[in-house]
């Protein structure tokens, strides 16, 4: 019983940090804003709220930003998809990326925010 409840411990610790370490991703930020029109997830675009538009993750995920340009970073919530461009890997917001500091196309780290 002991070993087994170890093992399946161990087992979840692993997966844990195999998905941490998965969600950790690095490319280029882009801008975006297209006021008004919907987004993939339903919800209305606004250029002023801290969302971001990604490929793969469920909408709603909140995803730290880090500029490794500056080292700037800011929390920003999934509710789109995209960027469709190579080398991308994530489109933010006017507000995401006045407050990393940039415009147009940065280097950027993406970090799964687990504090929300």
């Amino acid at each position: 019983m002991v070993a087994r409840l170890g093992a399946a411990i161990c087992g979840t610790v692993i997966m844990l940090a195999c998905s941490s370490a998965a969600m950790a991703q690095s490319g280029i930020a882009s801008v975006y804003a297209y006021s008004g029109e919907k987004t993939a997830s339903g919800e209305r675009a606004n250029p002023e709220k801290l969302t971001a538009a990604h490929r793969t993750l469920p909408f709603g995920t909140r995803v730290r930003v880090i500029n490794q340009r500056n080292g700037r970073s800011v929390t920003v919530r999934i509710n789109d998809r995209g960027p469709f461009v190579r080398g991308r890997v994530i489109d933010l917001t006017p507000a995401g990326a006045r407050a990393l500091g940039f415009s147009g196309l940065a280097p950027v780290k993406l970090e799964i925010d687990h504090t929300s």
